[in-house]
């Protein structure tokens, strides 16, 4: 593999410096670099950051690729940047046996735009009765640390103690969707003032709350590691902030979506804005960015949730809840957090690389830029602002919510292990 010298790029946000590529690896960072023969990027002051990670993808692979494979999946991740995706299980049939594991790792190696590290569903059949084969998944060659029942609570406290028990033994973590079922039965969009007008069944903000505090405690008792998936509201922020000031072992993720859009969106009635958990409140909007600034929530996990056409393009109540994020989800933390002075891009590199890695124990993702390690690499433009063109997208499906909408920031370059996934905003 040729060497790359990547010329003048902004290292985390800093001061411009060369970074030298030499096959699988950085072999040097600083001023004035020069190699013999390499493969020249000028980055004229872009940000180059270490390869994101997604704690919370979904792949549909198998079983719905109508709406997402595992290529058109990775393609769009490595066109937002990433050169890790960790992918749900909620598919058809369902990850929760280690052939259905092994089955989505081994795409994702035969695809190659990034890694691909399977979650293994909790339960069989994510039903919520019976746990899933947890150790043979994690002893598969899939490697198995994380499991979830992702769009589906574990919401029987027996069952969920037993799963932060199992993972327990090998350092693994239990991934909760937290959804009370029967207070969300029917439910539309976030239960509050625009719900009450417009007549939709509403999703309160305790449904999620009373799961995690429940959650949290069972860790506590267990001496176990809880991840709460797609956290969306201010209730839920003060009690992880709790639990964490305990020395509770729990970790948050929060949407790029959840960062920026609310639910005063639902009154249009457009089903793009349909999404689980539901968009909330602009005070939930506000508390979510100070917890994630503060570390209380540590990471951003894009909830890539692709739907065929047909499934969004129907009345708001029969529409399935989801969108996709891969492709938008650096712009939007730009312009959320990093435009509104709350994280600077060494801030964004542990919140979207460092900490899902570590959380996810992404080998090899997550690392610093810096001599010796593995060559994955992001680099962003800025400067760039341009409309959303869900028809340019790499993914299967166009479900966004940001068509047309102006955004700052552009992935121009993506490297896996020191080969070129995405070159000048194109996929190799």
């Amino acid at each position: 593999m040729s060497k790359i010298l990547i010329r003048g790029a902004r290292v985390l946000g800093g001061e411009p410096q060369d970074v030298l590529i030499d096959g699988e690896v950085v072999e040097a960072v600083g001023s004035g670099l020069s190699a013999e023969g390499a493969e020249v990027v000028e980055a004229d002051g872009k940000v180059l950051l270490p390869g994101l990670v997604d704690l919370h993808t979904h792949l549909r692979e198998p079983g719905r690729e109508d709406s997402e494979t595992v290529l058109t999946g990775t393609r769009a991740a490595a066109s937002g940047g990433f050169t890790a995706v960790f992918a749900m299980a909620n598919t058809f049939p369902v990850a929760d046996t280690a052939g259905v594991v092994e089955q989505v790792w081994r795409l994702g190696r035969e695809h190659g735009y990034c890694d691909v590290q399977p979650i293994g569903a909790v339960t069989v059949g994510l039903e919520g009765r019976k746990l899933a084969e947890l150790g043979a998944m994690h002893e598969s060659a899939a490697g198995v640390t994380v499991f979830s029942d992702d769009g589906k609570c574990v919401d029987d406290a027996v069952m969920m103690r037993r799963a932060l028990e199992y993972v327990k033994a090998f350092g693994g973590v239990v991934a909760q969707h937290a959804q009370e079922p029967r207070l969300t039965e029917g439910a539309q969009m976030n239960e509050g003032v625009v719900s009450a007008e417009l007549g939709l069944g509403g999703w309160p903000a305790v449904a999620e709350e009373s799961i995690i505090a429940r959650d949290v405690l069972l860790a506590e008792h267990v001496g176990s590691r809880v991840h709460i998936c797609h956290l969306s509201t201010a209730g839920s922020v003060e009690i992880v902030r709790w639990a964490k000031s305990r020395g509770i072992d729990v970790t948050a993720e929060v949407t790029p979506h959840h960062l920026l859009l609310t639910d005063e969106l639902v009154r249009s009635y457009d089903p793009v804005y349909k999404v689980n958990p539901p968009l909330r409140t602009e005070r939930d909007v506000h508390a979510l960015r100070e917890a994630l600034a503060d570390g209380t929530i540590d990471i951003v996990a894009t909830d890539h949730a692709p739907h065929p056409h047909e499934d969004k393009d129907c009345e708001w109540a029969a529409a399935a809840m989801g969108m996709v994020g891969l492709e938008t989800a650096l712009s939007v933390v730009q312009e959320t957090m990093v435009e509104t002075g709350l994280l600077d891009w060494a801030g964004v590199a542990e919140r979207m690389s460092f900490a899902p890695a570590r959380i996810g124990q992404a080998k090899g993702h997550g690392r610093p830029v810096s001599a010796g390690e593995p060559a994955n690499l992001t680099l962003l433009d800025t400067a760039y602002r341009g409309s959303v063109d869900p028809a340019g997208f790499a993914s299967r499906s166009r479900n966004t919510p940001y068509a047309g909408r102006e955004l700052p920031g552009r992935v121009t370059h993506t490297w896996l292990r020191g080969k070129a996934t995405l070159v000048d905003g194109k996929l190799t």
